[in-house]
């Protein structure tokens, strides 16, 4: 019973690290994809609407 219990915590553990790893490359393709689509242009920056306000922003990297 002990080993079904650690095998099952284990497999649990993997897959939020994987999960992680996935939303992290995500990520980080789409940073890349945005500065070489900026560097293409010559942009500055990737403006975003704020909805409450409605004024235009430079888009964060944490966005």
């Amino acid at each position: 019973m002990p080993q079904i219990i650690f095998f099952v915590i284990a497999l649990g553990g993997i897959w939020f690290l994987y999960r992680r790893f996935v939303r992290d490359a995500q990520r980080l393709s789409e940073k890349s994809r945005r500065a070489e689509t900026e560097r293409r242009t010559g942009a500055m920056g990737t403006l975003v609407k704020d909805p409450k306000t409605g004024e235009y922003r430079v888009k964060r990297d944490d966005e």
